[in-house]
């Protein structure tokens, strides 16, 4: 049976209505999920999905020893008429996520020790430990609080302040989860020793209410305290001699011997705010808990017991971390990035100049403004983004100089450009809505309809002209008047899609299929899986942050598809095929895309490789963006020998009406293998 499903197309702008199978939503997930990654950690604890598990357990001959029981472990009854005759002596789970809780491991455990189990039954794992590490980090601190922004002007420096509740916000309330081991020992100095947080003994019953648990110490050095780092380990047995440690490499009892996951990795939690702390003095590090979430707060003595729940989880009151996740925040916070527009605005920016800014929540019209040119209008959409600049721009003194206007941008009146002619269109470009990197070619669509609105015309074409091919909805509103006389290029004024075929440490494993795990034979839910990924979005690129990632690029960057922004949105698709050559040793796991953005024909940003590859392929990957990574399917083994030489061929389609791009690639050295056939919103 087919079902209609909606879904707001974030290129277009536009909420379209699909036809999708009835297990849509079913297949996505299970392909999208990280289960074989799991199970190539061979340190874990495996509880497959209920749906394959009975499969799995009749194929390897358990069916007479072992009952799969498909229900949420709340809704288990016990007794004569119930799902299980008797409680259990032994009580075997995983239930952890990065931040141990976070998957409600504390009011699973509660209920079963209270209906499931045996009082004395043993748990496997056994015992739970939190660490935490105070650190100062100016690269972190920067996903979590907005620095002052410079720019040089032919005046002199102007600065970009924070608003005063932004900087008092203690943040977002989730917690950070990152592949730790990838953030450069110089980015962080340490303050503290690694500490013992608190543990949980599963064996016995667990609480799920809100506690707190410190723990004093002295400053290793004296600096800014900012940001704690976290981990935990888990022993499988009473005596703690088979314990899983999901500690960074400097904190490993044998680094050498790390386990790579995917499913599990290290939180970074901000403090509400950052302290001085001064070498030797006597601190306290705070561990607040509810049933599901972990946060941190410093002290200089131990809270009494009547203060353990007092504190409250961090909320973010301040709309910032609301409406910019963490990634953009360390966007925001880029100089180099900064000076970059600066640079390209600085070109093309005339004293005459009156420029209309599209981006969500993006600080481009203050840096217009500085330059010197004679109106600024900025386009928010979102009641929240709309606030936020309000207040952003009040604390800089410039809410009466820059015209903010919550308003979609195709529906924009010349009353909302006060009868202004906009001669400059701006973007970073950068919508919250984008997944992917082509996303925000909703830019390209936005300009194509400001530009197509009733009486708007480019410098050289006749009044009107284009009004004709609008598809912006606006037609016959009679207070639409001459709005832009958009010049030569609006910046960004092109942008291509760019491309290169890596090979990826250990990424690959969340694709490749188990085969066997430690003797069990799980090949049902490889093809479980398979079968899920035949589905057309369960097909669709992922978005990865690589530089979590290392990988080798086996290929030169080259351009796949290239957009024109001078230009309208084409009637007609835009279409490229080709090769990119393998040149390194390796064997490639995937396709991996990107933007680039020509600014101004001499200034470029890329949301990818930010310096071409060094000679044995090592990439510097832009740490603000996802990138999107096509794996081929099947996913090749790196322990495979190589047939020779490889090539990936592709061919991509940009579909106009739609936003979406078709794309379909294939190794060489591997002609038999399924063509990887994705369509991408």
């Amino acid at each position: 049976m087919k079902i209609f499903c909606s879904r707001a197309n974030p290129t277009t702008g536009s909420v379209e209505w699909l036809e999708e199978d009835e297990h849509y939503d079913y297949h996505q997930e299970i392909a999208r999920s990280s289960y074989a990654d799991m199970l190539h950690d061979k340190d874990r604890v495996f509880k497959p999905m209920a749906a394959a598990a009975a499969e799995i357990v009749e194929k390897n001959g358990f069916r007479d020893k072992i009952m799969v029981i498909n229900k949420h472990s709340t809704e288990v009854t016990v007794g004569p008429e119930g799902d299980m005759p008797c409680r259990a002596n032994i009580l075997v789970t995983e239930l952890f996520d990065t931040e141990l809780i976070g998957e409600g491991a504390l009011p699973s455990y509660e209920h079963a020790h209270r209906h499931l189990v045996e009082e004395n039954c043993e748990a496997v794992p056994h015992r739970a430990t939190v660490y935490a590490q105070l650190v100062e980090s100016r690269r972190m601190w920067s996903w979590n609080k907005l620095f002052p922004i410079r720019v040089q002007t032919s005046l002199g420096e102007q600065v970009i302040v924070p608003p005063v509740d932004l900087e008092n916000c203690p943040g977002a309330p989730s917690v950070c989860d990152i592949q730790l081991n990838q953030v450069s020992p110089a980015d962080f100095t340490v303050l503290s020793d690694v500490l013992p947080m608190f543990s949980i003994d599963f064996s016995k019953q667990v609480s799920s209410s809100a506690a707190c648990h410190s723990r004093q110490f002295e400053p290793l050095t004296s600096g800014r305290a900012q940001v704690v780092l976290s981990w935990w380990d888990i022993e499988m047995d009473p005596e703690g001699k088979i314990r899983c440690t999901t500690a960074p490499f400097w904190a490993h009892s044998d680094p050498e011997e790390m386990q790579w996951r995917d499913h599990w990795m290290q939180c970074v939690y901000f403090l509400p705010q950052e302290e001085p702390v001064v070498q030797g003095s006597v601190l306290c590090l705070v561990a607040h808990h509810d049933d599901y979430c972990v946060w941190y707060s410093l002290q200089r003595t131990s809270p009494e017991k009547n203060e353990r729940v007092h504190q409250m989880r961090p909320v973010c009151d301040c709309q910032a971390h609301l409406l910019w996740n963490r990634p953009r925040f360390g966007e925001i916070n880029d100089q180099n990035r900064t000076d970059r527009y600066i640079q390209a605005l600085s070109t093309v920016l005339k004293p005459d100049s009156v420029c209309l800014c599209v981006s969500d929540g993006s600080l481009l019209s203050m840096l217009a403004h500085h330059l010197g040119v004679e109106q600024v209008f900025t386009v928010e959409s979102s009641a929240a983004s709309h606030k936020l600049l309000r207040k952003i721009f009040k604390a800089n003194h410039l809410e009466d100089k820059i015209n903010l206007i919550e308003k979609r941008p195709e529906l924009l009146t010349s009353e909302d450009l006060k009868d202004r002619k906009v001669s400059l269109l701006l973007g970073e470009p950068f919508f919250t809505t984008s997944l992917l990197p082509w996303h925000n070619l909703y830019f390209w669509y936005v300009r194509t309809a400001v530009d197509q609105a009733p009486g708007a015309r480019r410098r050289g074409d006749a009044p009107g002209g284009l009004a004709a091919r609008c598809r912006c909805g606006v037609q016959g509103n009679s207070k639409m008047c001459l709005l832009f006389l958009l010049p030569r290029f609006p910046v960004p004024w092109r942008a291509g899609v760019d491309g290169a075929a890596p090979s990826s440490q250990d990424l690959w494993r969340i694709r490749s299929p188990c085969g066997d795990c430690e003797g069990f034979d799980v090949h049902v839910m490889d093809d479980m899986i398979k079968r899920a990924l035949d589905f057309r979005e369960s097909r669709e690129a992922e978005p990865h942050p690589l530089w979590e990632y290392p990988c080798r690029s086996l290929s030169e960057p080259r351009q796949i598809l290239a957009f024109d922004f001078r230009q309208l949105v084409p009637p007609r698709p835009l279409c490229a095929e080709g090769t990119m050559e393998l040149r390194r040793p390796g064997r490639s796991h995937a396709a991996v895309l990107w933007m680039e953005y020509h600014l101004t024909p001499e200034c470029t940003l890329s949301t990818g490789l930010l310096e071409p590859a060094d000679p044995e392929g090592g990439c510097c990957w832009n740490p603000h963006c996802k990138q999107a990574v096509y794996f081929f399917s099947p996913v090749p083994d790196p322990r495979a020998p190589l047939g020779g030489p490889q090539t990936v061929s592709y061919a991509v389609e940009f579909h106009p009406d739609t936003g979406d791009i078709t794309m379909e690639f294939r190794l060489a050295d591997t002609p038999d293998s399924p063509l990887l056939s994705n369509k991408v919103a």
